[in-house]
């Protein structure tokens, strides 16, 4: 059973001589972003759910179908150097005094592609909100005590409200 801290993988011999990778402990893995078609190794904070057993989650193992929560911070600085805005900003939060920070010494055709960028660009309320909290809800896809890995994808959508509403169950 993969558990949440160092990396700790062992190599297994299988059937007919082949390998499988079993992670006793991973702390990071590759998640990706499927709307903005964007993936980040990041690190596994903590999990939050787990459909099959309460006690994977008290336990904190990582498994495949777990809803995991994932540090925000790579892929809110691929958000802001992509798109040219801040997300994730606190309501009610003192504005920021010093202006040319945010004026940044641009070229016209960069400040052309954000513009075109500007026009296509959406950001849900609920992704918007993980991202000032610094963490986001993701799914685990891959198999950690077969392959020795943790990727998945970050939840969005319909997919986020459901597991929401069953975290909140529980």
């Amino acid at each position: 059973m993969t558990k949440i801290g160092e990396r700790r993988v062992r190599p297994v011999r299988c059937m007919g001589g082949n390998m499988k990778f079993r992670a006793l402990r991973l702390d990071s893995g590759n998640f990706s972003w499927g709307t903005e078609v964007c993936t980040r190794k990041v690190r596994v904070m903590d999990v939050a759910y787990n459909a099959s057993n309460n006690e994977l989650v008290r336990t904190k193992t990582l498994v495949k179908g777990a809803i995991v929560l994932i540090d925000a911070t790579p892929f809110k600085s691929w958000y802001e150097s992509h798109y040219g805005v801040k997300i994730g900003a606190k309501k009610g939060g003192a504005p920021k005094a010093s202006t040319e920070e945010e004026e940044k010494k641009q070229s016209n055709a960069v400040k052309a592609k954000l513009a075109s960028r500007q026009k296509t660009r959406s950001l849900e309320v609920a992704l918007d909100n993980q991202f000032a909290s610094g963490r986001l809800f993701a799914k685990i896809t891959s198999r950690p005590g077969q392959t020795g890995r943790c990727d998945g994808y970050i939840l969005e959508g319909h997919e986020l409200t459901f597991y929401q509403k069953m975290m909140h169950k529980k």
